[in-house]
């Protein structure tokens, strides 16, 4: 568990610092993992392959480490990333207030980890874009790798957390396959969703998802929840005020009265999610946003791997 799993982010007003932050510690962190090979301290250098020219070869790493690398060169960075967030009213669940115990929800976490990720793509000099999406696509950009394409992206992300909104819908099937229209060349495409559709057809949101595998895309989902109470309903019996985010409807009930049934639909949706991920080859990763960043950053560096042999 990462220092962000343990003391919940009550201030987001400087996400370049928290995206840091969290890069910074999630590297120091790799040095003692076995996922270390990982590392991002060589983003600048691949390894020598035997045969090419020995100019260009990094010998300040060669003394540190007994490898021979060779300086990278931006034109030889070739992946491609789009980062796909959900920005619908469930995703502000938990809501958060200056009263609330509640300091992180679904989309908090997934800007901070998106800016985490933009910001471990800079520094690898990888292009990256992001898309924004409710009942429609709200903000789709280009890849770039430039400081101030990162910058106007934080500031879009900023703009969400700032200012939540109630009854937004989501039309996540319909986005998705607009924003994989938009996608033209091969990139890895990591999508930030708690996968609720207003949608009655869960088979047009699997369509979808198999859609942004379109031109060979490597994709990752995120699926982003407050598990202990979107998924294992562990809430206290007693009434409750149940109220849906992105429609205002609203039902008094006592917790244990659909505790089993909830927990029963849930798994069955999940399951059938799970499976559809696997038929369609995408990387479905549960994320709940009590468990930190390094969930996230670990899926995206091994998939970048895979990727690169």
């Amino acid at each position: 568990m990462d220092l962000f799993a343990q003391q919940e982010v009550r201030e987001l007003k400087n996400l370049d610092l928290l995206a840091r932050q969290v890069v910074e510690g999630f590297t120091i962190g790799l040095h003692k993992s076995p996922f270390h090979v990982f590392s991002v301290e060589f983003a600048e250098h691949r390894l020598y392959n035997p045969g090419e020219s020995m100019r260009n070869i990094y010998w300040k790493v060669y003394a540190r480490t007994d490898k021979l690398f060779s300086k990278r060169f931006e034109e030889e960075t070739n992946l491609r990333c789009q980062i796909v967030l959900d920005a619908s009213s469930s995703m502000y669940f938990p809501e958060v207030s200056k009263k609330s115990k509640h300091y992180t929800n679904k989309l908090r976490f997934s800007a901070l980890a998106a800016a985490a990720l933009m910001n471990l793509l800079q520094r690898q000099r990888d292009a990256f874009g992001l898309s924004l999406f409710d009942e429609a696509v709200q903000v789709h950009t280009r890849a770039k790798s430039s400081t101030s394409h990162y910058r106007l992206l934080l500031t879009h992300l900023d703009q969400l957390i700032q200012n939540p909104q109630r009854e937004k819908k989501t039309a996540a099937a319909e986005a998705l396959h607009q924003i994989a229209d938009s996608i033209h060349k091969r990139s890895m495409v990591i999508l930030f969703s708690d996968m609720f559709d207003q949608s009655e057809n869960a088979d047009a949101l699997f369509s979808a998802l198999q859609h942004l595998k379109h031109n060979k895309h490597e994709v990752i989902l995120f699926h982003v929840v407050d598990k202990s109470l979107e998924i294992d309903f562990e809430f206290s019996n007693r009434p409750y005020l149940f109220v849906d985010m992105e429609t205002g409807e609203k039902v008094r009930l006592q917790a244990n009265q659909v505790k089993d049934h909830y927990r029963k639909q849930m798994a069955d949706y999940l399951h059938e999610l799970r499976l559809k991920c696997l038929q369609y080859r995408i990387d479905f990763v549960e994320a709940d946003i009590h468990q930190g960043f390094n969930q996230v950053l670990q899926s995206y560096l091994v998939k970048r791997s895979r990727m690169a042999t």
